[in-house]
């Protein structure tokens, strides 16, 4: 199975978490091949019930003592701008899509975000979605247009 892990570490970042189980994201990730995703919803109140289809599975979690494992098993890791996140998936030398929670005081997210990706080492962007109507969020126009998403 191709795997999408997503995670916002000990934190509640609800934003991402809808993102990316907004009707066309899912569309998108089932598109480039992956059939399943894992969330890691931290202290989130967005709690989606998993299920498991022939072609598709979501499995949900609040808490593990470890990341390892979902880690080594991901294709493709969707995570918040947590340092510790960042670097662990780095370690395992996956693709890494970092969401910024814009909602932080002093978003020092963006500058690690930035620093990293300007080095090489991963893709960032927003949940934010555009005011205009039928405008996708910049998650999705990412997963759309990222190239080493669909290996």
């Amino acid at each position: 199975m191709k795997c999408v892990f997503v995670t916002v570490g000990t934190t509640s970042f609800d934003d991402l978490i809808a993102c990316v189980l907004a009707r066309d994201c899912l569309q998108t990730i089932k598109s480039l091949g992956y059939n399943r995703l894992v969330l890691q919803i931290g202290r989130g109140k967005v709690v989606p019930e998993p299920f498991s289809t022939e072609s598709f599975t979501l499995d949900v979690y609040r808490y593990k003592d470890s990341l390892k494992e979902d880690l080594e098993k991901a294709d493709l890791v969707i995570s918040h701008a947590g340092a510790g996140s960042c670097l662990e998936t780095l370690e395992k030398r996956k693709p890494l899509v970092v969401v910024i929670n814009e909602k932080l005081m002093n978003n020092h997210q963006l500058e690690l975000a930035k620093q990293l990706h300007k080095d090489g080492h991963l893709f960032y962007c927003t949940c934010r979605i555009s005011t205009c109507p039928g405008q996708a969020s910049s998650l999705l126009l990412l997963l759309r247009s990222a190239k080493i998403l669909q290996r």
